[in-house]
Parts: C-alpha cells; structure tokens; sequence
C-alpha cells in the first residue's frame, strides 16, 4: 500500500462474542510460531474479566466464546476479511496459551489460527524487534490499535502517540512491563507499542548516533491498559516476554 505505514496494518481489529452476541472490541497482532501463525492480544480480551478483579468487562456479564478477526485479504492490502476464531472448545476449556512460567498472571495470550483462507499473514517479528536505537523516559512512543472501535480508513489502526514514563529495562512491580504515558482508552488493550522514527539520526543502545535514510519502527510490546480510570499512565508488556511464550509453543 503507497503512503501506508507498515504498523497501521500489522494491528487488527477485533470483536469478543458469546454465540455471536457482540461484547467488546480490542485490538490484537500477529506473530509468527513454530507451527504457523498466532494471534497476540491481552488475556483479559479473551476471558472477558478484569484481570485484577476477576469482574466481568462486558455490562451483560458475558464472557466470550468467540473472536471475530478482521484480517488483511491474501494479496491485496487495503482490503479486509473477516473471519471468526473459537476461543473456547466445547467443554469450555480454553484455546488460547499462556506464558510458560508466569501463566495467567500474565495479560498477554497467543491463539493459534485455523480459519485462514484469504487471510493476509503480516506479522512482527518479536525475535527481531528492529533497529538498535535507544528508547528510554520521555522518548515517543506510539500504542497503535482501535480506540473506542474507532477504525481510521478501512481496518487502519489509528496511532496514539505518548512517552516513555519508566525505564523500559527495570521491571515495573516485579513484573516484565514497563509504563507509558499516553491517553489510551477502551478498545486499544491488545496494541502493538512502538517507537517510530523518521529518517535522520537517533541514539543507538551503544552510545553511538546512528542514521536512518528511511522511517523506521522499534516493537516494544503489547499495551494492557491503565494503572487506575484517573490516570494517563498505562502498562506494557515487554516484547522480550512475548518472546517467551512465543518459543514455549511447540
């Protein structure tokens, strides 16, 4: 797609249904596993809750069985398919695969894919996050996905811009996220959080200026939502993680 910044279409819409019943959208990505693709979203997505609380999300007190995806169609971006996963198997058990060794506390999941016909596969590759520059407090970063449902263009995403409000290598409450300033809403748990660079120069983790003579990206995981309703500060979850469950999945 001309004039289309690779992330806007590397984030995917999606819907949480109970037998088709609509419950709540979010957005989710793609990765590639050991035995094909997997979909990447937040665990609370999936069951419905709050993870905190264990509350239903949904204001029926539904939880999901399904997710409706809207992919990328096979070949020609710019236009979208829509297809629908189960999310749980008929005893109820679920089809989503946790974090080998942090498990449910973890807010991050991986869905294996089945209903893949004409689906488009543009993943991140979270073994190779991007160029090596240095992303540290108060750098821009971006949460792209789908506030409020809210689709830019087609199934775009649209791109939330913030900064970096921790240092994104010490672990934040002892866990592996870090924290972002920015004003994400409902609808964008599951985002891709990026750092997007236009050509020129930037610091590089080693200490050296290093020059891009093209726009670049840097994933840096996946948003979970805020710290509380009254604040801008929101949680990350770092690719290395995601990394990790990635290479559990066999």
């Amino acid at each position: 797609m001309i004039g289309i910044s690779e992330p806007s279409v590397k984030s995917l819409f999606i819907e949480m249904r109970f037998n088709d019943q609509p419950l709540a959208t979010g957005t989710a990505f793609l990765v590639n596993g050991k035995n094909g693709p997997l979909l990447i979203t937040n665990r609370h997505n999936v069951t419905g809750r709050n993870p905190y609380t264990g509350e239903p999300l949904s204001s029926t007190a539904g939880v999901p069985n399904q997710m409706v995806i809207v992919h990328n169609r096979k070949g020609r971006l710019g236009e979208w398919v829509t297809r629908t996963e189960l999310i749980l198997d008929p005893e109820e058990n679920p089809l989503w695969i946790e974090h080998p060794t942090l498990g449910g506390d973890a807010d991050f999941v991986a869905l294996p894919l089945t209903a893949l016909d004409d689906v488009e596969i543009v993943p991140y590759d979270v073994f190779n996050t991007g160029p090596k520059f240095n992303v540290g407090p108060a750098d821009i970063l971006s949460v792209v996905g789908f506030p409020f449902g809210l689709q830019a263009g087609g199934s775009l995403a649209v791109w939330a811009t913030g900064f970096m409000a921790s240092e994104p290598d010490v672990d934040f409450n002892n866990w592996p996220v870090f924290l972002i300033d920015c004003r994400s809403r409902q609808g964008q748990s599951g985002s891709a959080v990026i750092a997007h660079r236009a050509e020129g120069t930037a610091m590089m983790i080693d200490g050296k200026l290093g020059s891009f003579t093209n726009t670049v990206y840097k994933f840096l995981g996946i948003y979970s939502g805020r710290i509380n309703k009254e604040s801008d500060l929101g949680i990350v979850w770092r690719a290395s993680a995601i990394q990790e469950l990635v290479e559990s999945i066999e």
